[in-house]
C-alpha cells in the first residue's frame, strides 16, 4: 500500500519541528547543488529558521550578490536603493586592491616571478632597491640620533662631575677652616692656662690720718 498524502501545516512539537527543519533543508540544498551540475545553471538558496538564523547556498561558479543582481536586473524589482550600489562597488575596489596587494607581495618575497615580463621584473628590482636605501637612511638617522643623544648624555655628565668636585673641593676648605680655627682656640686656652699670676687687685683705702 502507498504512502498517504502528508498535510502541509505548521509542526506544533518544537522538537519535532527541528527535525523535519533539519532534514528539509539538507534535501533543499542537495536538490539545488543537483540541478547546478546537472542542467549548468546558476542557484542560489536562502534559509531563515524560525530563531533568525541564517542558511545559503550558492553555486561554486558565482556568488549570492552576483545571482541577487542577475534578479535585480531581470524583473525589475529593486533590492536596494543607490547607496547600497555605491557601497557595494566600493567593497569590490577595496578587495580588488587587497588581491593586487597580496600579489605584489608575492612578488617582493620572490614568489610567482614567472607569469611577470621583463619591464616587471626591473620594476620590482628598482622598488627593492629603493626600499634599501630608504633602509639605510633611515638606519643613518637612528645612528645619527643615538649618537646626539650620547654626546648629550656624556657633556651632561661630565658638567655632573664638575659640580660633584667644585663641591667637594668647597666642603674641604670649609672643613679646613673650622679645623684651622678649632686649632686656634685650642692653643689660646693653653697659652692663657699657662700665664703667671703676677699681680693682684687690691681696693683703694683713704688716708684717714691726718698731720697735726
Amino acid at each position: 500500500m502507498g504512502r498517504g498524502k502528508i498535510k502541509i501545516k505548521r509542526i506544533e512539537n518544537s522538537t519535532n519541528r527541528q527535525v523535519t527543519f533539519s532534514k528539509r533543508r539538507a534535501g533543499l540544498v542537495k536538490k539545488a547543488r543537483e540541478i547546478g551540475v546537472l542542467c549548468d545553471t546558476e542557484v542560489g538558496v536562502v534559509i531563515f529558521s524560525s530563531g533568525g538564523k541564517l542558511y545559503d547556498y550558492c553555486s561554486p561558479r558565482t556568488s549570492l550578490s552576483r545571482i541577487l543582481e542577475k534578479y535585480q536586473t531581470n524583473s525589475g524589482k529593486i533590492l536596494w536603493g543607490e547607496k547600497h550600489k555605491n557601497l557595494s562597488a566600493e567593497i569590490d575596489r577595496v578587495k580588488k586592491e587587497n588581491d593586487n596587494m597580496q600579489i605584489q607581495l608575492r612578488h617582493l618575497k620572490g614568489e610567482d616571478l614567472n607569469s611577470l615580463q621583463h619591464r616587471e621584473l626591473i620594476a620590482i628590482e628598482e622598488g627593492l632597491q629603493n626600499g634599501q636605501t630608504n633602509m639605510r637612511e633611515k638606519q643613518m638617522d637612528y645612528w645619527r640620533m643615538h649618537k646626539t643623544n650620547g654626546k648629550m648624555l656624556e657633556d651632561e655628565h661630565k658638567i655632573l662631575t664638575f659640580r660633584m668636585h667644585q663641591q667637594a673641593v668647597d666642603l674641604s676648605g670649609r672643613m679646613r677652616e673650622l679645623e684651622i680655627g678649632y686649632h686656634q682656640v685650642q692653643h689660646d686656652r693653653d697659652f692663657i692656662s699657662q700665664m703667671p699670676f703676677t699681680f693682684r687687685v687690691q681696693p683703694n683705702h683713704p688716708n684717714l690720718q691726718e698731720d697735726e
